[in-house]
């Protein structure tokens, strides 16, 4: 093994860019069970011991896949990664919409996501600044990914003249991520308001803040 990650087999398995992916059934198994350990433990308090008891299988068995801890914190981010990622592919290659209506198609799919991955979002937001230096930096770089292509979008708008260009595009990108992540904090599955409702009422609030005071031409 190097630096935690072994090539040929198990999660530690590369794809072309040189990230850790999962490959087998029985590697989502094993960080579907450490998501669940660390959402209810908390990243700092489960042991490897409590993830094996998850999945009901010696802890000598799981360090087949793991050298630590740490290694399957960092390959639950790269996981959330690889999906978000994935929307934000599909997002961009979406035919014929102008920038505010693939900021709310953006918002809408990222709010689902969440919703429908509260436990892995919960140790995203909570526990990524207990990652080594190097694979926090690696994580921190594919989300910059993101704020781009929104921050993008955004000045788009503004030269097209959908959205107020004197309101300043970073900051409205800070605002409108803000809206999509804390979702996680408040949302109840079995709640009285719907997944699809709060993923397009996030979608609106989104949209009302980057267009502000300028008219609504072309929505």
């Amino acid at each position: 093994m190097t630096d935690g990650r072994r090539k040929d087999n198990g999660i530690a398995a590369e794809d072309e860019s040189g990230r850790a992916r999962p490959r087998r059934k029985r590697d989502e198994e094993v960080l579907d069970a450490a998501a669940k350990v660390f959402a209810e433990r908390g990243y700092s308090e489960a042991s490897v011991q409590d993830v094996a008891d998850e999945l009901g299988i010696l802890k000598g068995s799981l360090y087949h896949y793991i050298r630590t801890k740490e290694d399957l914190l960092f390959w639950l981010l790269e996981a959330v990664h690889r999906d978000v990622e994935e929307i934000l592919e599909e997002v961009a290659r979406v035919e014929g919409l102008n920038p505010l209506e693939q900021i709310a198609l953006y918002v809408r799919r990222q709010v689902l996501y969440n919703l429908d991955n509260l436990q892995r979002i919960s140790i995203y937001y909570h526990d990524m600044d207990r990652l080594s230096e190097e694979r926090l930096a690696k994580i921190v770089n594919q989300r910059h990914a993101h704020e781009r292509f929104v921050n993008g979008l955004i000045r788009e708008a503004q030269a097209e003249g959908l959205a107020e260009a004197t309101l300043d595009a970073r900051v409205l990108t800070n605002c409108l991520f803000g809206t999509v992540i804390w979702t996680y904090r408040w949302y109840r599955p079995n709640g009285r308001v719907s997944r699809e409702r709060i993923a397009d009422l996030c979608a609106g609030f989104a949209l009302n803040g980057v267009v502000g005071e300028a008219p609504a031409a072309g929505r």
